[in-house]
């Protein structure tokens, strides 16, 4: 590493007095360019984006520093050179372009003119990334959640219901008391997948400062006849060990299904066991376990799953809405090198994706510029036109979901389970 100039030396200590000072800033990364210290040049520009993101010196010189470097033609003379043979392409250094980029700028977006949303429009639920979190844990290992429901954007109606039912009486023991308000509880979550099921009931247990299990039917089927039954015991008395503690059913339509459809008469005393294991959460010994479940066929659900002291209380969980989608959108790109994102136009063409078809959206433009650089041997920044493209190739996942939750809308929605889905198919001209 070239040593510093008394003058570089000099701008670094004027920089540190006023870091603000975009063009001594922008001249400080020039004289470090030239003097062959590249990183703490870009860093330079990088302060500098921070402050002005269009600043078009800027752009040039982080150009300039992440471009490869250009080797100079021997001066010695040299005998006649054989015809040129055919061009390679460009070899592509992995490891430059992951130290040019890295780290290098934060994410940079412009404010677009398309319309806002429309005033009547309300928020949709969503989580904060949007997905399902596939992380899942064994059956007996008891989770700490780091999220709470601040962590998650929209949903507005389903955090108004997780209030009632389990936050609110946690965090007013007297009130809780003058009610008769007690700290157990079941609810169901359904909807698409993808949208973020998983995520809330993590946020759930984080917002209550309970211990987190999520159970799934591999954690509890069993070849051998006794010992599923013997599984969902040992994972409820765990939980009530650990109380407070929330336990996730993820996929119940698996785990709890009709038994008027299920043959095997194994699967059917695993659904009798889940249900005694439920009613349990209503004795007073119980106090602090709370149920949450998912899944994206409630149609397919045991009635006796779904009654009063069990899994008594029902949310669906629909798409984003724009300004979940955006938020989405932006976690996705934070830690990516892009340049003036166009949020809004991004937003507006992506209603009814899912969390999850937003990530899918984010990794596929990242890969479309990704391969540019291979192509060119020079690594860009992802352009709204990279999400564009990869946009034009993708469908929202959520489509054959709502096929099937229309007719189960418009026909079985007995007792009006199912007013909600129903309203929002109406409101989105889907019926």
């Amino acid at each position: 590493m070239p040593e510093e100039s008394p003058l570089i030396k000099s701008l670094r200590a004027a920089v540190d007095a006023a870091p603000d000072d975009v063009p001594l800033r922008l001249h400080l990364a020039q004289l470090l360019l030239e003097a062959g210290h590249g990183q703490d040049a870009i860093s330079q520009v990088a302060a500098a984006l921070q402050r002005e993101p269009g600043n078009a010196e800027a752009q040039a010189l982080i150009a300039r520093a992440v471009a490869p470097p250009v080797t100079a033609p021997a001066t010695a003379p040299v005998a006649p050179a054989p015809a040129p043979a055919p061009a390679e392409p460009p070899r592509y250094d992995w490891k430059q372009a992951e130290d040019e980029l890295s780290d290098v700028i934060p994410p940079r977006f412009v404010e677009s003119s398309e319309a806002e949303p429309e005033p009547d429009q309300q928020p949709q639920p969503l989580s904060a990334d949007g997905e399902d979190d596939p992380a899942g844990v064994s059956a007996w290992d008891v989770e700490t959640a780091g999220l709470s429901l601040a962590d998650v954007g929209g949903m507005e109606q389903v955090k108004e219901r997780l209030q009632a039912a389990f936050l609110a009486p946690m965090r007013n023991p007297e009130l809780r008391k003058l009610y008769g308000k007690s700290l157990r509880g079941g609810l169901l979550m359904y909807g698409p997948p993808g949208c973020g099921k998983t995520y809330i009931a993590r946020a759930v247990a984080g917002e209550l400062g309970a211990r987190f299990m999520t159970v799934s039917i591999t954690d509890v089927l069993d070849m051998w006849i006794g010992n599923s039954e013997r599984n969902l015991r040992e994972l409820f008395e765990t939980a009530r060990r650990n109380a407070p503690c929330v336990v996730f059913l993820d996929e119940l339509d698996a785990l709890g299904a009709k038994r008027s459809q299920i043959r095997h008469s194994g699967l059917r005393t695993t659904v009798n066991q889940l249900l005694t294991e439920l009613d349990g959460v209503d004795a007073q010994a119980n106090e602090g376990l709370f149920v949450l479940a998912a899944t994206n066929h409630p149609w397919d659900v045991d009635p006796a799953l779904r009654r009063p002291g069990r899994l008594d209380r029902t949310v669906l969980v629909l798409p984003p809405d724009e300004a979940a989608r955006e938020s989405i959108l932006r976690h996705h790109l934070k830690d990516r090198p892009v340049a003036r994102i166009d949020l809004r136009k991004l937003v507006k063409r992506t209603d009814g994706f899912s969390g999850a078809d937003l990530r899918h959206l984010c990794e596929s433009a990242a890969e479309r510029a990704l391969m540019d650089s291979v192509r060119t041997g020079r690594p860009r920044m992802i352009e709204t036109d990279d999400l564009l493209a990869a946009l034009a190739q993708l469908r929202p996942s959520t489509g054959p979901w709502f096929d099937s939750a229309r007719s189960v809308a418009q026909f079985a929605n007995e007792g009006g389970q199912y007013d909600e889905l129903l309203a929002y198919l109406k409101k989105k001209r889907m019926l």
